[in-house]
């Protein structure tokens, strides 16, 4: 970027379902990953989720969406191959079709078992995956950051349930169809101190409010990291803002668009913060409202324009958003990234396409043999893009 101050890095983390290709079911085979990914002459750097049929990756710092794109396939091309070596094959969707959160096993460990004995009946059922993006602010070089970062935190949560309704990939809950397209939101909204943040005037207010929950205990005792899960947050170890509203998306393309739209948002904040001019910060009840239209209807339906008070068809809205975003994406250099929003207004998101294949597999007539053309189909589409023909591993 070259005016807009502090620069925008980004980092990704994504959370994958392990899956027995025969069963189309997940399969607790993190303890198999994590010793056949550190035996590697160069080990893979995986780590292990609550439940034991997850496993986590995250990108090195990037620079650009460019650098994000070929992170998010070096780490999907690595769990690829981490999996076909053990007879497995991973996937990318925020809920496994017809998989049972009851009969999946926990990872071991003290934060674990901390969080399970916390949080109890809500816990067990975290049988979700999602993708966090970090947006960095350059604390390092100026801990003054830290302010600008929350001002932008205030203003972003307007826009977080857009991003949303684009990456939705989790219609399905227990052999269910639910009738929502982001069913992880539903049942990541049990836990405490989740959702759309409140608002900070400075970094030293949300400072003061992390102390007083920590010296109240509310973060347990194993694990000292502020155990505060908002949907966008100031990360507790990263020093970045980090997007934690979306699904996982399903294909490489649709990871890197999100990405984009949380650095171009970002960007755009700053630059009219730069003009001496801001986004104006709406209460949280309007951001939840949409943020539920966007958990059950996806990209199908409308949002509230709150400027307007008025529903607006969901294309409209993105395109007004591209819209204001535009004056930044050529410096950032991710208009062909960020664009790519336009295939999934046309073709849908993972869960729109889930949804088709369930049904044109005979849907609930068929439940069964349908959920497993689902589990095929995503499966295929988390692979598409990272190996030629002839480079697929048996």
């Amino acid at each position: 970027m070259s005016n807009l101050a502090p620069p925008l890095s980004l980092g990704i983390e994504e959370e994958y379902q392990i899956i027995n290709p025969e069963t189309r079911n997940l399969h607790s085979y993190i303890s198999e990953f994590m010793s056949t990914a550190s035996s590697k002459p160069e080990p893979i750097k995986i780590v292990p989720e609550f439940m034991q049929s997850q496993v986590e990756v995250g990108s090195n710092v990037c620079d650009n969406v460019q650098a994000v794109r070929s992170e998010v396939v070096r780490l999907r091309r690595q769990v690829s191959e981490l999996a076909r070596e053990s007879g497995m094959r991973f996937a990318a969707a925020s809920t496994h079709p017809f998989a049972k959160w009851e009969e999946q096993n926990i990872t071991e460990g003290e934060r674990y078992r901390e969080l399970l004995d916390n949080m109890q009946g809500v816990a067990r059922q975290l049988l979700i995956f999602g993708c966090h993006v970090h947006v960095g602010f350059g604390h390092h070089e100026n801990p003054d950051n830290r302010d600008v970062m929350l001002e932008i935190m205030n203003q972003a949560r307007y826009f977080i349930p857009h991003v949303l309704a684009l990456s939705t990939s989790s219609p399905f809950w227990q052999g269910q169809s639910t009738g929502l397209k982001s069913y992880r939101s539903v049942i990541f909204e049990m836990l405490p101190r989740t959702g759309i943040p409140p608002t900070f005037v400075s970094w030293a207010e949300y400072k003061r409010y992390e102390k007083t929950l920590a010296a109240a205990g509310a973060f347990g005792k194993s694990d000292k990291t502020a155990k505060i899960w908002w949907d966008i947050r100031p990360h507790p170890k990263f020093d970045t803002l980090e997007f934690r509203i979306c699904d996982i998306c399903t294909k490489v393309d649709e990871a890197v668009c999100m990405a984009a739209f949380f650095q171009a948002i970002c960007a755009k904040l700053l630059k009219l913060r730069q003009q001496n001019m801001s986004w104006r910060s709406y209460r949280n009840f309007h951001t939840a409202e949409n943020k539920w239209r966007a958990m059950r209807f996806g990209i199908a339906d409308t949002m509230i324009d709150f400027g307007r008070n008025e529903q607006v068809a969901f294309p409209q809205l993105i395109h007004e958003l591209l819209g204001i975003v535009d004056d930044v994406v050529d410096e950032l250099g991710s208009r062909k990234e960020i664009e790519y929003v336009y295939e999934i207004l046309d073709k849908g998101t993972s869960a729109d396409r889930q949804l088709k294949v369930f049904n044109d597999h005979g849907g609930d007539a068929n439940r069964d043999e349908a959920l497993k053309a689902v589990v095929d189909h995503i499966m295929e589409e988390t692979e598409m893009g990272l190996f030629d023909d002839d480079a697929l591993p048996d």
